[in-house]
């Protein structure tokens, strides 16, 4: 027996010694991703920042507009509202488990981890480039919307530990994003790997030095306000890098059946009954007669509905009524002119869902119309060289030119493009106004570059929400940052709180660096 005992003792130490000896790969699932691939990570990077902020954005620069208050609350009302506010913040950031526990990552963190990889890799230098270009792209979105943020030490929580970054100035970050972007740029090279993963251009490295010149244009303007000789500085360089040159260039994801667009299902969605044009868009498209309103807004018989059964839709320029601002769901039927209701929504103009508001409609990040519109007024400012009236036209006719990549239904012919043209043609007198009240019409569906550059440039002329019981910070007065959310008070509260001291009072009336009074 003791011998039988000895033997089973042997060989269970045999096969131990068996099991230990090829641990690693007996363990090692085949069929499982040990390390990502960066290409991957970056095309996510691109998909996951395409989620703007409509409850805020679009609504302070009064192109959409809802009545309603709980969970549409926010610019419509000029009030705070956490759910809201913190949705650049932390889809940028984002690195958490969803509902069914798989983990969801946004922009910063993906980016991150490509340098990383990358870093050391000068054959795929390419695709490092590209990532540091939209990580700028993401992190002016993030100082534009908050002021200082989380930069040198944000997104390292896998790589290095840090849960809890520090904030950054914002002005150090915008210092920062213009060295990136200038050198970013210029070290593409189209002898190098192409990435053919990438969602704006499939690698194209001519198209990104284009997109990265045109960013940095658009950062150099930035400094309009408080610091003209540093824009002059970096406009001249992202002109000499070459800026681009048509629609072909624009910076999107065209998204489709599958793959929805983030903005398009927003106006399909439970809420496309509550989201109206406002006011003021639809009525300077009116009193210009612009083409555009023909193919962006609609009438719907019954707003509410799902877009087979809307039943009439009336497109007629001269019918659309944009809903105006400072009224809740209870008082919006006082408002002057009030249409009524439709069933369970209101006889106002909404984006329509056959052209712009379509489930798969593109969403652009960097257009050549937007690009070219800033040229205009980098020349009008003696910044650089060029015509400003035939820069501000293109501008105008490439943004009209865009709408039928939305749908073709939304073309706008040549005739009405330049019958515009000659009836609003460019007054030096009031240049800077008319470009960028043109930007404006051209960001329309871009809310965060939208607001940006109307807290730049200050047009349109645009009177504040009067809505009567706004954040004390701002009645009368137009949104000028979004609040930090408040998990950061608490979690990150000592790097919330030096911010805070840097930044200002963190509330809606404190001004970035770049937006001077």
């Amino acid at each position: 027996m003791k011998k039988k005992y000895i033997i089973a003792l042997l060989a269970s130490m045999i096969t131990l010694g068996a099991c230990k000896k090829n641990f690693e790969e007996i363990n090692v699932n085949p069929v499982l991703p040990a390390d990502l691939e960066p290409s991957y990570l970056f095309s996510n990077a691109q998909f996951s920042a395409a989620l703007p902020n409509y409850y805020y954005q679009p609504m302070i620069v009064q192109q959409l507009i809802t009545p309603n208050t709980g969970v549409l609350e926010g610019g419509n009302h000029n009030v705070s509202y956490d759910p809201n506010t913190n949705i650049t913040f932390n889809y940028m950031y984002r690195s958490t488990s969803n509902t069914s526990g798989a983990i969801v990552t946004g922009p910063v963190v993906l980016l991150t981890t490509v340098l990383d990889k990358l870093k050391d890799q000068p054959a795929r230098s390419n695709l490092y480039n590209m990532a540091r270009i939209f990580k700028a792209y993401v992190f002016m979105i993030l100082v534009d919307t908050y002021g200082d943020v989380p930069y040198t030490e944000a997104g390292k929580g896998y790589l290095e530990g840090i849960n809890l970054p520090k904030y950054d100035n914002q002005q150090d970050i915008y210092n920062d994003i213009l060295k990136e972007l200038d050198e970013a740029t210029k070290a593409l090279d189209a002898s190098k790997a192409i990435e053919a993963g990438d969602l704006f251009y499939k690698g194209d490295i001519p198209k990104w030095k284009k997109l990265g010149n045109s960013l940095l244009l658009r950062a150099a303007m930035r400094y309009s306000k408080t610091d003209a000789a540093k824009a002059q500085q970096y406009v001249t360089i992202a002109v000499n890098g070459g800026l681009m040159q048509s629609n072909a260039d624009n910076a999107l994801i065209q998204f489709n059946s599958t793959f929805n667009s983030p903005t398009g299902s927003w106006f399909q969605a439970t809420e496309r009954g509550n989201i109206y044009l406002a006011a003021p868009f639809v009525e300077y498209l009116q009193d210009t007669d612009d083409p555009r309103l023909r193919v962006i807004s609609v009438k719907y018989a019954q707003p509410a509905n799902p877009l087979a059964t809307v039943g009439t839709e009336n497109t007629n320029p001269a019918d659309q009524l944009g809903m105006p601002l400072g009224y809740n769901e209870s008082t919006i039927s006082t408002a002057p002119g009030f249409p009524g209701r439709l069933g369970a929504g209101y006889a106002y103009s909404q984006v329509n869902r056959r052209t712009l508001g379509k489930i798969d409609i593109p969403e652009f990040y960097v257009t050549y119309s937007q690009t070219a519109l800033l040229l205009a007024e980098a020349v009008q400012r003696g910044w650089a060289t060029g015509n400003v009236a035939t820069l501000y036209a293109n501008g105008v006719k490439a943004h009209m030119d865009q709408l039928a990549q939305y749908d073709g239904t939304a073309t706008i012919s040549e005739d009405a493009q330049n019958a515009y043209l000659l009836a609003h043609p460019l007054s030096p007198a009031n240049a800077l106004e008319q470009i960028n009240t043109q930007y404006w019409v051209s960001s329309f569906l871009n809310g965060n570059e939208a607001w940006a550059n109307f807290r730049r440039s200050g047009y349109p002329q645009l009177t504040p929400n009067p809505y009567p019981t706004a954040d004390a910070s701002v009645k009368g007065a137009f949104i000028r940052r979004l609040t930090y959310p408040l998990r950061e008070q608490t979690v990150n509260a000592a790097n919330y709180q030096a911010a805070v001291a840097h930044n200002g009072p963190d509330n809606l009336a404190t001004r970035v660096f770049w937006d001077k009074e």
